[in-house]
């Protein structure tokens, strides 16, 4: 997921301290009683508002016995509740606001949303109200859910790319995998229960681990008024669960795994390489580094494309990374040519260790990603039921002012940034390296002879 990205200050507050966090205009931030955090975006383009409500809760929660099941919940939290028993209530009532919504997990971060006619704002703030506060976990509907979540997991599993993403992040994160694995464990989702539910609610459910949004064509002291009067007496937990279940460090990678993963499925061989990156916490300017360095790679003046796609050894080749509140994955992706496998992987090597040089690219190239990066945050911005999924993503793995403040930091990113963000975390580090290929073309072109360490 690709979203804009700015320097992210971390700054200790004194408890109680409330501070009016740095916002685009038009976004106003009020914190209730109880913890919860609300901001309303005013955005009139059309005429209609988005709800959408964040919980600081995904795949970096879960040990082991949990894996998935931040997933799951986000599928039950469309099922029957004390206001709505059933799920066709609940359907019905999406049917009669005219509301399209929808919800999803992540590695750090559980939204749901509502987008509906701008009068229906008072009735979707109660909707969402009886939904996130008051689910029922009913049996029967966690096992009709079990084989939707599960069936989910099954065809990502019939995509080629999603294997090599899948045992590549196993050897990248090791004994913590799942808390990068939000699509979880066939056997843990297969067997959840009720109790289960309950337990990731009363841990993670509550309004002090809780952003809502209102977003589009509303007015703020409206918004905040009928927020506090819906959600103000849901009580808080009384403590962060952020520091009541803390997040374990990941271990740090220690030496260069290879590996080739062969498949029937994959009709054109994949290579996915991984580092662990830098993290929103501890090296903020890392992480806007990566981002303007990946830009430059992807530009098709870049030495990058033209020593792998303008040559004819891969049809595709990107470089990305993924900012995180806890070590963001930084990744190569490549589409090879099958009758030039081995000097496609001999030249995504020689091409990684020239990443470092002065005149790997130009000043111009430099100039060129940082507008290509302004041009993407102007466009995200044209839509308004966007804007809240948005601002909850950077809630969740940063600050609000890490969005705030993300072109302008970009603008200020240097080449010596973009060298000490390769130096700390690319050149002579361990990484993952995997490639997924057909058995046949495997046994044709002997992978394992020349793609390894």
């Amino acid at each position: 997921m690709n979203v804009k990205k700015g320097i992210y200050l971390f700054v200790l507050l004194p408890l109680l301290a409330v501070s009016q966090p740095r916002l685009p205009k038009g976004y106003f931030w009020e914190k209730l009683p109880n913890g919860m955090e609300v901001v309303v975006i005013e955005n009139n383009k059309v005429p209609l508002a988005t709800i959408e409500i964040a919980v600081k809760n995904g795949a970096y929660t879960e040990g082991p016995e949990y894996s998935g099941l931040s997933h799951m919940f986000e599928h039950m939290f469309f099922k029957a509740n004390q206001a709505y028993p059933s799920q066709e209530k609940f359907l019905k009532r999406t049917q009669e606001l005219g509301a399209i919504w929808n919800g999803t997990t992540a590695e750090e971060r559980v939204n749901y949303f509502f987008t509906f006619d701008k009068d229906s704002l008072k009735a979707g703030l109660e909707f969402m109200n009886a939904a996130i506060r008051f689910p029922l976990f009913r049996v029967e509907d966690m096992k009709k859910e079990r084989l939707v979540v599960d069936g989910e997991f099954q065809r990502n599993e019939s995509d080629p790319g999603f294997q090599i993403w899948y045992e590549c992040n196993k050897r990248l994160w090791g004994d913590l995998f799942t808390r990068k694995n939000p699509i979880g464990d066939h056997n843990i989702i297969n067997t959840a229960t009720p109790e289960k539910m309950t337990t990731i609610k009363n841990k993670y459910y509550v309004p002090n681990n809780s952003l809502v949004v209102v977003g589009g064509d509303v007015d703020h002291i409206t918004a905040f008024a009928l927020v506090e009067s819906i959600f103000g007496n849901w009580e808080s937990s009384g403590v962060d669960p952020q520091t009541k279940y803390p997040i374990p460090e990941f271990a740090p990678l220690t030496k260069t795994e290879y590996f080739i993963k062969e498949s029937s499925i994959a009709q054109t061989p994949y290579i996915n390489y991984y580092w662990q990156g830098p993290d929103t916490r501890n090296d903020s300017v890392s992480t806007v580094a990566a981002d303007v360095f990946g830009t430059i790679l992807g530009l098709n003046s870049s030495k990058w494309q033209q020593a792998l796609v303008n040559t004819g050894l891969a049809s595709y080749a990107s470089v990305s990374y993924q900012t995180s509140k806890y070590v963001g994955p930084i990744s190569i992706f490549v589409v090879p040519n099958p009758n030039k496998l081995k000097e496609c992987t001999d030249e995504i090597k020689k091409q990684v260790s020239l990443w470092q040089n002065d005149d790997y690219f130009t000043d111009e190239q430099l100039e060129d990603a940082k507008q290509t990066l302004r041009r993407n945050n102007l466009r995200s911005l044209e839509k308004p039921s966007e804007l809240p999924h948005n601002l909850t993503y950077w809630w969740c793995s940063a600050s609000y002012e890490f969005n705030t403040d993300y072109v302008k930091n970009c603008k200020a990113i240097t080449r010596e940034d973009i060298k000490r963000y390769i130096s700390k975390y690319v050149s002579n580090k361990p990484y993952v390296a995997g490639m997924i290929i057909g058995p046949e073309a495997n046994k044709a072109l002997k992978a394992d002879e020349f793609f390894k360490p």
